[in-house]
């Protein structure tokens, strides 16, 4: 079996570990909700449980195990593998993540921003292939980005770049016409299901409200995409919000990189068409001349696997024997 690579994915949602090979392949995975009041402690306490797991796992297969990478769902510092902080989990401000690893493991490790790892998957394996400019977000419990320019991650400064949630935009949920709001905090999993779940938002003739037994907090992206797909009126009126504020991110991300490709996945992501196609319909609307015809938005290929199967390819390229520094 030779050399394999574990993937992690620490979320604000789940957390994942896989064991991959040299190609990419994901060869076991193991998931697990995260539990936000536990925070980083009780994160990082199932992984190193279930890495010692996949360590052993690979030892039967007849491999070892070379380097682990981990795609975080947070800010961090690239060169180091600190994580500055995260968004939405407690815990993690100003970790050594890298370190962590190393120290317990052994093992070489790379700390990526989780939507990185899910863009160089996609990017090499996916939905990205074929093309040189490439765009990948998630609308998942949050929202990020990453370019994949002429074959290369960019990194900016060295601290990520592409974060594509914490663009702003016109708030439509403001009463004064005009507040800027991230885009994060309006069409992200989170954000919706918040709006959603907030008394009198729905309305009692809504499916949305039969769906959930008229328990508002039930509500889900997964119950809004349903209840759109069978025509409900204020669920497609809901999709066509989200799609049309992400849209005008999404036509400034092109105006400004003139992507060939943009990939979109997580959780919300998911929903497929009854929110692609607005998206699509309202970017073509807003995006300069210069991109009309000469781009396309695809969902993403591997879904919750993305950033595990990112991760793996990662760490084979870079962990590679004689291996430069690639991405």
């Amino acid at each position: 079996m030779g050399r394999l690579f574990v993937g992690v994915e620490i979320g604000g949602t789940k957390t994942q570990v896989a064991l991959g090979n040299d190609q990419g392949e994901i060869l076991h995975l193991v998931q697990e909700k995260v539990v936000l009041a536990e925070g980083a402690a009780g994160i990082l306490r199932w992984v190193g449980g279930q890495l010692e797991d996949l360590v052993r796992r690979a030892q039967g297969l007849g491999g070892r195990v070379a380097g682990i990478c981990v795609g975080f769902g947070g800010f961090i510092e690239s060169s180091t593998g600190r994580i500055l902080t995260s968004v939405q989990v407690e815990g993690w401000k100003d970790m050594m993540l890298k370190q962590w690893f190393e120290d317990r493991f052994g093992l070489p490790t790379i700390i990526l921003n989780d939507t990185v790892a899910g863009g160089y998957g996609e990017y090499h394996l996916g939905s990205g292939r074929g093309v040189r400019q490439f765009f990948y977000t998630n609308i998942g419990s949050g929202i990020g980005g990453v370019f994949v320019l002429n074959g290369q991650c960019f990194d900016g400064q060295g601290y990520g770049a592409a974060y594509f949630g914490h663009t702003y935009l016109p708030d439509w949920t403001a009463a004064v016409p005009g507040v800027p709001r991230k885009v994060e905090d309006l069409c992200s999993g989170w954000a919706i299901e918040r709006r959603l779940r907030s008394p009198g938002y729905v309305p009692r003739e809504s499916a949305l409200m039969a769906s959930c037994g008229g328990d508002v907090g039930r509500i889900t992206c997964q119950a809004l995409g349903a209840a759109a797909t069978a025509g409900d009126a204020f669920a497609l009126a809901e999709i066509d919000r989200i799609a049309h504020s992400f849209s005008i991110g999404l036509a400034n991300v092109l105006t400004l990189v003139s992507a060939e490709r943009v990939s979109i996945g997580g959780g919300v992501g998911k929903l497929g068409e009854i929110l692609l196609a607005p998206i699509r319909r309202y970017t073509d609307e807003y995006v300069l001349i210069t991109n009309k015809g000469r781009y396309d938005i695809v969902s993403c290929v591997f879904g919750d696997a993305a950033v595990l199967v990112g991760a793996v390819l990662y760490a084979a390229h870079q962990l590679a024997p004689g291996s430069s520094s690639r991405s």
